[in-house]
């Protein structure tokens, strides 16, 4: 017989916890208060209170990001679940792995749009629309499995988010507590093998090569040393902006986020290289100019994902199955026949210089950003960024990363997640060990979007630096404005608030930035400022921003390239 004490919400608030979930993200609402009673109650997991959904979810994303784990989401029904939805679509194009658990109308009024609170007639089709997966639990019977199965489809490579509903009534049913938690395992399938004919034919092509090229993505972020491995055997290495750190950016032999996009430098050396490996990644539209962005061929593609072979570049060889396994199978065949051309690893590194150079010459008054930001940042500091300009210019090229969790950022080009993101990333910081501070750049646009997470990450604590890069506007689009629209700044000037006095009222101490060389010394004190702050760099103080590529028609580039 059911204990009445036990409910299908503490069923919810069980589960989490036995298959390892420490900290989760929402906000408590009508429709999943006995879920969240079931947490409180028990007391085993954090709940990180969001201002507003988008910003919960961006925060379980960046969580899963960082700490390798399922992040979890929990909002309310209707209004509220339509407020994750950028959130999760920014979880699907990261690859996150995101439970997102929403509560439901009673049972027996969902989707008969009858106008009971929050119903949203169709909202399991908008979920499943930005998720990998959406489900509906019908009955208190069928709870544990499905549980069951979206946690573990959000953990299955390709991961992604996956979204939940459990209606109230479900929620507030009295059962039996399930024996089957005790064991409970998520059954996540174990790394996927390559095919071994599908590896000797793609050794058989990157043998010939004498300058080969390896560009890691998102998918081999757990293949680290199997990446160094190709590294030994003479490969060079780029990464895909969402996977950066796999090999450290200070490796001599990688150009990290310096891909080629918007260096003319790089491209011209891809005109020596005769092969490339790409390890999990889509080779995306929005690093490669459109498929624009010449790439050395032969080109043999590794994903777990079979739908990524020849979906953006053709490729010559494909290999499915996990990254490291991937790429230990084919080091193994490679070992004592890649005959790598001598002089390779001089120019590579000749090269990497070159065009960080040329690349940091771009930046103007902000030439010295980079570096003096990295030099006051601790090595296993976590770098977050919004769609701001410094990032799209700087931020994802030629800020070196060290590890393959250390850096977050809009794989969908949004602006507005850089501030729940950060807060994400730094509840995952603090777990397992030491702390590590949290860096979260940001623009003045991008922050006005989520800046009620500011109270968020005061409530919380977390060891956050907020970078906010303040040039009164949205500065990406005045240069795509000023670039292909003969300077017609439309609609990109919104009034902002004083942010010194905005950190007051939050109550984070606030610093503020109006020259360029005192960068360093003002983030170094910030970042030695226990729990959040705030950093204003005042970039109408500092100078503008130069076009950067394309928005510039890479013309610095150009004269370097013929030089």
């Amino acid at each position: 017989m059911a204990d009445s004490a036990y409910n299908v919400g503490d069923l919810v608030a069980e589960f989490l916890a036995r298959i390892g979930v420490t900290t989760c993200f929402g906000i408590v609402s009508v429709h999943n208060i006995p879920m969240l009673d079931g947490i409180g109650r028990r007391n085993a997991i954090r709940y990180v209170m969001a201002r507003g959904e988008m910003g919960g979810a961006h925060m379980a994303d960046a969580y899963a990001r960082v700490s390798g784990r399922l992040g979890v989401m929990v909002s309310s029904t209707g209004p509220g679940a339509a407020n994750t939805v950028p959130g999760l679509a920014e979880a699907q194009f990261a690859g996150s792995p995101v439970l997102h658990i929403t509560g439901q109308t009673p049972t027996k009024f969902i989707d008969r749009d009858m106008g009971t609170v929050h119903d949203l007639p169709g909202q399991t089709a908008m979920l499943g629309a930005v998720c990998k997966a959406a489900f509906r639990i019908r009955s208190a019977q069928e709870a544990l499995g499905l549980l069951t199965r979206a946690a573990a489809l959000a953990l299955t490579p390709p991961m992604g988010p996956v979204s939940i509903e459990l209606p109230i009534d479900v929620q507030r049913t009295p059962i039996a507590r399930p024996a089957a938690l005790d064991s409970l395992v998520l059954p996540v399938p174990p790394p996927l093998p390559p095919a071994e004919a599908a590896l000797d034919e793609a050794a058989e092509i990157l043998a010939r090569a004498k300058r080969p090229m390896l560009w890691l993505g998102n998918g081999a972020k757990a293949a680290g040393a199997e990446a160094l491995a190709l590294l030994e055997l003479g490969f060079g290495a780029v990464s895909s902006w969402n996977g950066r750190g796999i090999i450290p950016e200070d490796h001599p032999m990688t150009l990290g986020g310096l891909q080629g996009n918007g260096s003319p430098l790089v491209q011209e050396f891809y005109r020596g290289c005769d092969a490339m490996l790409v390890v999990g990644s889509k080779l995306r539209g929005h690093e490669t100019m459109e498929f624009a962005l010449p790439l050395p061929q032969p080109l043999v593609q590794v994903d777990v994902d079979p739908r990524a072979n020849g979906r953006t570049y053709p490729s010559a060889g494909f290999v499915c199955g996990d990254a490291g396994l991937a790429m230990a199978g084919l080091a193994r065949r490679l070992r004592g026949r890649l005959q790598v051309d001598p002089g390779f690893a001089d120019d590579f590194a000749a090269m990497k210089r070159r065009a960080t150079a040329a690349y940091r010459e771009t930046l103007g008054p902000y030439a010295a950003f980079p570096a003096a930001l990295r030099e006051v940042m601790p090595r296993d500091a976590l770098w977050v960024r919004d769609v701001t300009i410094s990032n799209s210019s700087w931020g994802n090229r030629i800020f070196p990363v060290y590890g393959p969790r250390d850096a977050v950022h809009p794989v969908s080009a949004a602006i507005g997640p850089g501030l729940p993101l950060g807060i994400g990333a730094a509840m995952a910081g603090i777990e397992g060990g030491k702390p590590r501070k949290t860096i979260a750049m940001v623009g003045d646009g991008g922050f006005a979007m989520n800046q009620t997470e500011l109270w968020t990450a005061v409530q919380e604590r977390a060891e956050l630096v907020i970078l906010v890069m303040n040039d009164r506007g949205y500065g990406v689009i005045k240069h795509i404005q000023g670039a292909l629209q003969d300077g017609r700044f439309f609609y990109a000037d919104p009034v902002g608030p004083d942010l010194q006095k905005l950190a007051a009222v939050a109550g984070l101490p606030g610093f503020k930035v109006d020259r360029a060389e005192a960068l360093g010394e003002v983030m170094a004190q910030a970042i030695a400022t226990p729990g959040p702050s705030l950093v204003e760099v005042d970039m109408a103080a500092i100078g503008a921003f130069p076009p950067y590529a394309p928005y510039n028609s890479m013309g610095i580039y150009a004269k370097r390239a013929a030089q």
